[in-house]
């Protein structure tokens, strides 16, 4: 029978489960996941199985002893009382690692002197001779792990760190390391995709990792068939006859490979950087699988006929905004993948998910990867025009000395109102306010200032007419966006730009990302969730504020209709004033869920709040299904062409019905608000000459927007007795 071992196999931090299960593909026994690797218990084997063929493991580690030493005293004489001389003789050389945490013993170099020296005196007393040390490729080497006084002393059987595949010359250290490379193509599925025939690029390759890594996968080559130093090689106990062996069935199962690989493809716009990996995949004798050649992620010129996967490691900073190369870079990656990628897979490594946005595309699983102590993500992309998205972040800072002499001016206005409004929202119990709007002609932008858990920049960019040249209106926007970060004192990670063009459809509600990142504000007594990122709008209309306050006041003991209701901000502000029950109808059932939770957040919940999903238009064309209320409010969009209509809107077409029709909900004492923001807009008065009309949109337009009096317009109706 086998003599079963108890052996430690190491692997970086996030990459524990991939080595378990890796283990057991490789038919390793009683395999147990642990903290920084995992156990298993097996022959010896096993053992030279997991150095030849892991791909994810750092080092495989024999289980010599495991003792307590709570003193130096006590590690020199537990380290002695291992028979030495089963595994070495005196003649051999050592190293000595040792981590020590959380100890008596507190010091790593301290703790590995004292093994190296009982070791030594081990052999000097039994023999007379003394093994030498050596740092680099000894003949044995030790490492022990000495956690709450508790040791536990292995021989390290792989020697050299596993992912030190055998190809790179000396000094020639990759980016990211083999193994860690080979965890981002294990959960892309690049094995799965491979089996089926499918294609690997990567359009920055570098040295070529990621490139060997997926050929080795592919072929089913053992990394550790290039490797020409292992720790168990000057191990007494170590069977060569049995490594032979596992040599030999890897060397055929490589010639059955190379056969019948996949097509492997490199590109990189640096010449320098392409000829080392081309030097790489020659050390490996891939050339025939791997293709290499020059290519500018700018101008690439190639097109593929298969599918599979595209795996990419760009660099990565650690903000968006500091560094505006880097954002280009990514919307590059988007749209080189967009225009000759469709229908493949698609992974990218990085550590920053600002910049990962800029791609412009969902991704459909991220993963959690450590490179050295920096944690990443791995994104995964299915690369389809369902999955694609304009981001709207930060098109990066300027440097202060490159700032304009307008931006002075823009700046000394953003300080000079911020001053004015401060105490005002601060007075009123406001946290979301306008700051600035387009006050000045060259800096089109509106600024809305959200204070909740935290301080958010929510920037809106009008759109520039065709007349502006489009880098002059970049420049300005990016010189909007550093004067606002520095005035405001806001990181880039609290700045969310949007751009606001003409409105067509119901792109007032346009979808632009699905990170469903809710804050809380407050205003007055009410509190809301806004959302910076996954629409146009963050889900709070600031200039319908005092129009909020108006049916607060209004709605005391009354039953409350809120049309075209959106997040429901109008429904709480009734509710929270006393309505006797409220009816919320809106066409989206994402919206009628953020009024629900909106409504919740105030505590306001139970039968007497009801809400629908309905077309306006529809719900209101048999008024007699419906009870009469009090108090109506309707803000409908300007036009809307959704899918989910019967009929378009167009509410300077369409406001009359919309009234006429809402009018026949009324009490006979009720009112009805009525507004919309289209700038142009006239209420037909000839055809409502029948009602009772009030226009209430100067009073309705609150303090921080005078300077834009004409955001809404807004009436009240009474019907005539």
């Amino acid at each position: 029978m086998t003599k079963q071992h108890l052996f430690f196999v190491s692997t970086p931090k996030g990459m524990e489960a991939l080595l378990a299960d890796e283990l057991r593909s490789l038919n390793i026994c009683n395999v147990k996941e642990a903290r920084s690797g995992a156990f298993f218990e097996d022959g010896i084997e096993a053992a030279y199985r997991v150095c030849l063929w892991s791909r994810i493991a750092n080092r495989v580690f024999l289980s010599m002893a495991q003792f307590p030493a709570n003193s130096p005293e006590a590690l020199y004489d537990g380290i002695k009382a291992i028979h030495w001389n089963a595994h070495m003789d005196a003649t051999n050389t050592l190293a000595v690692d040792v981590n020590v945490s959380h100890s008596n013993i507190t010091h790593n170099h301290y703790a590995a002197l004292k093994i190296k020296d009982a070791v030594v005196d081990f052999f000097q007393e039994s023999t007379a001779s003394r093994p030498a040390v050596a740092v680099k490729q000894p003949d044995i080497r030790i490492n022990a792990y000495i956690h709450r006084n508790e040791a536990q002393v292995y021989i390290d059987l792989s020697g050299d760190s596993l992912h030190l595949r055998g190809y790179r010359d000396k000094g020639s250290a990759a980016p990211l390391k083999e193994n860690l490379a080979a965890a981002i193509l294990m959960r892309a599925k690049w094995p799965a995709i491979a089996a089926q025939g499918g294609d690997f690029v990567d359009f920055m390759c570098g040295s070529g990792t990621l490139l060997i890594e997926a050929a080795l996968m592919a072929c089913d080559i053992a990394p550790g068939l290039y490797r020409r130093y292992f720790g168990f090689t000057g191990w007494k106990q170590h069977q060569d006859d049995l490594w032979q062996k596992l040599v030999d069935n890897a060397e055929q199962r490589k010639t059955k490979g190379l056969s019948q690989s996949p097509s492997i493809f490199g590109f990189d716009h640096h010449k320098n950087t392409i000829e080392k990996a081309r030097h790489h995949v020659q050390k490996t004798g891939l050339e025939s699988v791997i293709k290499i050649d020059c290519q500018d992620i700018n101008d690439f010129k190639l097109c593929f006929s298969t599918s599979g996967l595209v795996a990419l490691n760009p660099p990565y900073g650690k903000r968006l905004g500091q560094d505006d190369e880097l954002a280009h870079l990514y919307q590059a990656i988007g749209n080189l993948l967009k225009a000759k990628f469709i229908h493949w897979q698609a992974c990218v490594f990085t550590n920053s998910t600002d910049l990962a946005k800029q791609i412009g595309l969902r991704a459909n699983k991220i993963h959690s990867l450590f490179n050295g102590a920096l944690e990443c993500k791995l994104l995964h992309f299915d690369v389809q025009e369902k999955n694609f998205f304009a981001d709207k972040r930060l098109p990066g800072f300027i440097p202060v000395d490159k700032l304009s002499d307008n931006s002075k001016m823009l700046e000394n206005r953003l300080k000079k109102n911020l001053k004015q409004l401060k105490r005002w929202a601060k007075k009123e119990n406001i946290d979301c306010y306008r700051i600035y709007d387009a006050d000045l002609p060259e800096y089109a932008v509106a600024i809305d200032l959200y204070h909740g858990d935290e301080q958010w920049v929510h920037l809106q960019e009008y759109e520039a007419p065709k007349s502006i040249d489009p880098k002059k209106a970049r420049w300005r926007l990016r010189e909007a966006i550093t004067i606002a970060r520095d005035v405001l004192q806001a990181s880039d990670s609290q700045i969310f730009l949007k751009t606001r063009s003409i409105q067509k459809g119901d792109s007032q509600y346009e979808k632009l990302n699905a990170n469903k990142d809710f804050h809380r504000v407050n205003e007055g007594a009410c509190q809301f969730l806004v959302n910076f990122e996954d629409y146009i709008d963050t889900g709070l209309f600031l200039d319908h504020r005092p129009t909020r306050s108006m049916i607060a006041e209004l709605s005391q003991g009354k039953s409350f209709l809120n049309l075209f209701a959106y997040t429901g901000s109008v429904t709480v502000h009734a509710a929270a004033g006393g309505a006797s029950r409220t009816t919320t109808v809106d066409m989206s059932s994402t919206y009628l869920d953020w009024a629900k939770r909106n409504m919740a957040l105030n505590k306001q919940v139970g039968s007497k709040h009801q809400y629908f999903q309905a077309d306006c238009m529809e719900w209101l064309k048999n008024p007699e299904l419906h009870e009469p209320y009090d108090l109506i409010f309707i803000d409908p969009p300007s036009f809307s062409n959704s899918k989910r209509m019967q009929q378009t809107l167009d509410i300077q077409r369409d406001h009359v019905f919309l009234i006429r029709q809402a009018m026949k909900l009324l009490t006979p004492n009720g009112q009805l608000i009525f507004s919309n923001n289209l700038r142009k807009f006239k209420l037909d008065l000839s055809r409502l000459n029948t009602f009772k009309i009030k226009d209430i949109t100067h009073q309705t337009i609150p303090v921080d927007f005078k300077r834009r009096s004409n955001i809404h317009h807004c009436w009240i109706l009474k019907n005539t007795h």
